[in-house]
This record gives structure tokens, C-alpha cells and sequence, in this order.
């Protein structure tokens, strides 16, 4: 009997994670009855700020999908940090091909924190013209309805932020696979829970951070978060802590991912983990009862000739392929989950290791640097060394401006 203990223990570890995935199906099925109900046709002007840094895969794509908006009234703000960015043709190019679109691109040469995304957007933030502001990331991909789909819950007064949920269409590469499939059925899932058991959303994904100008005020603006790591989650966070409604969308947008190697993969996964556990503690120990199929491959191996561990295994394996069905397909229409759902457990067998992993220091990488992360905010791991910071010519402040 002793001998079973380590596999009882793995089993009923994987009970607990069937029961989390259980509460994805619930959380599931309330988002889609609730999307009717997110708000109706308010159409305020917008100003769209996308943060730049090199090239993306597929950005000018995603570029032109804002171009052509159902939306009476936008703008479009681009900010790079140097005049000589590669992302600087591909907005000048968008430029050329969209002269009725109100497009403009800022060059930001002031570095006001660690994280220069952040540090762009508050310069960036002081062109916008409009008192609804709109952030997303250079690879988001959009559909012609989403302005209008994510403005809708403004029609209602308590509403200070709104964002949305996404997918992500993987490159062809195992890396790029795996993390395509843990967003759409194991990141989203948990954002519907959390949704689900907190009474709403209290924080933001970077896939669209829309919010009114009265709501970012009340927080202070940007500029406290330029050392954040995650600044998406701290912004919907310190909105929602100062009494504002966030809601999260009806509309799913899609972001292109990176050609991952295994490596790749893992660091992004890494600093995805640290930034979840440092912004949200402990919910992020939490999830070590959510690993439901890991646990459930545990138990078999820890007691092979145990009936109750292949019926453990066979249970968690049906309600996690229910989970990855009906939220990948079902909420975020991811079309290839189904091509490769087959991955999902070797996905999860790494998340698993990437938890106890988060755990051993402080480090991430993030856009070819490492960064301390210490408390949500980061610091060079090896200090910069200090150099001139040239200012903007005139002509550089307004690269491009077109109405």
C-alpha cells in the first residue's frame, strides 16, 4: 500500500485540475451566452497608439487591417524609438497606400524606463487627439467590425477599459505550435475563469488595451508603469482598483507568432510565467492544482498496474481535449487547434515544468535582452553603458502626417 501512496497523491492532485477544467467548460459556456449583451452602437472617435520595434511576422498585414475600419471617425499613431527603425518603411509604405487614413508616425527618443513600449506610448500618448485611446501590438491582426465591437461597451457608463481575447497562428515550428495551443486552450481558459470567480475582469491583455482618457487619468496615465514588465495586466489592474468596469470583448483578434526553436519557446514561455507571478501571486501558486493531465500521466507512472490511474489518465485526457475544444474553438475559432490537438499533452508537460521552473530566479529575456524582475518591474541585467541619447531633429518628431 505504501508503495501507491506517490501515485494516490498524483491522482488526486489530478482530480483537483479536472475540477479546474470543469470550471473552464462553466466559464466557457457563460462568456458565449453573455456576448449579447456587451453593449450597442456607440461610435466615439479613437486613437489607435501601436508601439514599434522592428519587423513582426506578417505586421504590414496587420497594419492594413486597421486601415480599413467600419468606424466613422480614427487615427492611427505609430512611435518607434529611432528614426531608422525597419518598422519605419512598412508605415510609410501604409501611409502611401491608405492617404485617406489618418496615419502618423512618431519618432520617441526619450527613454523614461526599462520598458521602452511603455516609455513610447506615453510620448506617443501626448499626440492623440481623441478621449478614447486604443492600444495594441504591431503583429495584431484585426476584422473590419473591431473598432465597433470593442467600443460598444463604452455605451455604458461604469466602463473605463475594454479588451479582448485572441489567437495565435503559429509559424511552422514546433515552438511556435505549442504556443499557439497554450493560448488558445489553457491562457484564454484562464482568463474566463478568472473572470468567472472574480465577478469580471480586473486586469488587461495586451491584445487590445482600449480605455477612456477619464479612466487613464484616474490612474495617473502611463508613465507610472514604464518599468513594469507587464504593463497590460498593471494597466487594466490600476483601472479596475480606481473603480472603473473592465470588460472583456466579444471580438477575437489573432496575433502571428514568432518561428519559435524549442528554446525560444520556453524562454518566452519563462517570462510569461515571472511576469504571472509576480503580478498575480497567489493565483499563480494556485495553478499547480490546475495541471490536471500532467498529474494524471504522473499517477500512471507512479502506479502503472492501478486501475484507478488509467481511469484517472482517461478522465483528464476527455475533459482537457472538452476544455481545449470548447475554448480554442468555440471562443477564440481557432481553426488549426484542430490539426494539432494532439499536442496539448506535451504542451502541458511543459507548462507544468515551466511553473516549478518560474520559481529559481529572477531572470527574463525579453526582445534580445535579459532583465532583472523583481516585484513586476524590471532592470537590465547587465547594466547599459552609458552613451550619448541623440535628440530628434524638427523633421524627425512628424515623420509622416496624413489625414
Amino acid at each position: 500500500m505504501l508503495n501507491l501512496v506517490p501515485g494516490l497523491v498524483t491522482a488526486g492532485l489530478a482530480v483537483c485540475g479536472m475540477g479546474f477544467y470543469l470550471l473552464c467548460l462553466w466559464s466557457a459556456r457563460t462568456f458565449q451566452r453573455s456576448r449579447s449583451r456587451q453593449g450597442s452602437g456607440i461610435t466615439p472617435p479613437v486613437s489607435i497608439l501601436k508601439p514599434l520595434r522592428g519587423v513582426d511576422p506578417q505586421m504590414y498585414e496587420s497594419f492594413r487591417s486597421h486601415c480599413t475600419q467600419d468606424y466613422p471617425e480614427y487615427e492611427i499613431i505609430f512611435g518607434v524609438s529611432e528614426p531608422d527603425d525597419p518598422a519605419v518603411e512598412a508605415v510609410q509604405r501604409l501611409i502611401r497606400e491608405f492617404p485617406g487614413c489618418k496615419i502618423r508616425l512618431l519618432v520617441c527618443p526619450e527613454v523614461l524606463g526599462n520598458n521602452r513600449k511603455t516609455s513610447n506610448l506615453v510620448q506617443m500618448l501626448g499626440s492623440a487627439q481623441y478621449d478614447h485611446i486604443l492600444i495594441n501590438d504591431s503583429d495584431i491582426f484585426v476584422t473590419p467590425d473591431y473598432l465597433r465591437r470593442v467600443m460598444a461597451p463604452f455605451a455604458r457608463p461604469r466602463v473605463g477599459m475594454v479588451t479582448c481575447p485572441y489567437r495565435g497562428i503559429a509559424a511552422d515550428t514546433l515552438g511556435s505550435k505549442l504556443e499557439s495551443i497554450g493560448i488558445s486552450t489553457d491562457f484564454i481558459a484562464g482568463v474566463l475563469v478568472a473572470r468567472q470567480i472574480e465577478g469580471g475582469i480586473h486586469f488587461a491583455l495586451g491584445s487590445t488595451l482600449a480605455m477612456s482618457r477619464t479612466a487613464l487619468d484616474a490612474i495617473g496615465g502611463l508613465r507610472p508603469l514604464v518599468d513594469y514588465l507587464a504593463d497590460d495586466f498593471e494597466l487594466g489592474f490600476r483601472i479596475a482598483k480606481a473603480g472603473h468596469e473592465v470588460v472583456l470583448a466579444d471580438v477575437v483578434v489573432e496575433t502571428y507568432l514568432p518561428a519559435y526553436s524549442f528554446r525560444g519557446f520556453f524562454e518566452h514561455q519563462m517570462r510569461w510565467a515571472r511576469s504571472t507571478r509576480d503580478s498575480r501571486r497567489l493565483g499563480y501558486v494556485g495553478l499547480l492544482l490546475t495541471f490536471g493531465l500532467p498529474w494524471a500521466i504522473f499517477a500512471v507512472l507512479l502506479a502503472p498496474f492501478a486501475w484507478w490511474s488509467w481511469t484517472t489518465l482517461a478522465a483528464a485526457m476527455a475533459l482537457r481535449a472538452a476544455v481545449a475544444i470548447k475554448v480554442g474553438i468555440g471562443v477564440v475559432h481557432d481553426r488549426a487547434l484542430w490539426r494539432h490537438l494532439w499536442l496539448v499533452p506535451m504542451r502541458d508537460l511543459v507548462a507544468f515544468a515551466v511553473w516549478f521552473a518560474s520559481f529559481a530566479d529572477h531572470t527574463v529575456h525579453w526582445r534580445g535582452e535579459v532583465f532583472i524582475l523583481e516585484n513586476g518591474k524590471i532592470r537590465p541585467a547587465h547594466p547599459r553603458k552609458p552613451g550619448p541619447v541623440s535628440a530628434a531633429k524638427p523633421d524627425q518628431d512628424k515623420v509622416s502626417v496624413h489625414s
